[in-house]
């Protein structure tokens, strides 16, 4: 059997219908852009606490965490515990030595008036949000900036936090 198959133009209708909404979406956002029709701007966060901290490794295998002006240990980091606060720090210290930059420089642990925490290297300037990791992971950070302190009231809005998820 021989059969010999058409070939269709695509309908044109369709295609033309695709490009003009392309176009539209593309005009659209140009004009908010340039305009600021439609923007929702958002108010800075200030920061409420700021805790500085180093991260030293020890023979043992554990990461000790010291306040830097006093070094006062805040925490004790046991082998096999915290591998996230470990390979935070790490990615943080190899991006120090591939810019060649001491590693004696702190970190500052910053607790914002919107709830956020975040972890800011003073040698390279950045900056990571920690609850983008997960409220468990932002318990351990919560934990180091409140350590010997009187004041509870972040991690307690941790727990209700986690208890309503």
């Amino acid at each position: 059997m021989n059969k010999q198959h058409t070939s269709r133009p695509f309908p044109r209708g369709p295609l033309l219908g695709a490009g003009a909404v392309v176009l539209l979406t593309l005009v659209l956002a140009s004009v908010s852009r340039f305009t600021g029709i439609g923007a929702m701007p958002v108010e800075p966060a200030a920061p409420v606490e700021t805790r500085v901290l180093r991260f030293e490794d020890r023979p043992d295998g554990s990461v000790v965490v010291l306040e830097a002006q006093s070094h006062n240990v805040i925490e004790t980091l046991e082998p096999g515990t915290n591998g996230f606060v470990r390979g935070v720090m790490r990615g943080l210290v190899r991006e120090r030595k591939s810019k060649g930059l001491s590693d004696e420089a702190p970190f500052e642990l910053i607790l914002w008036d919107d709830q956020r925490l975040s972890l800011r290297d003073t040698a390279t300037e950045r900056e990571i949000e920690l609850v983008s990791f997960g409220i468990t992971q932002l318990e351990t950070f919560a934990r180091m900036l409140h350590a010997g302190k009187g004041s509870r009231e972040f991690v307690h809005a941790l727990n209700v936090r986690k208890e309503n998820q």
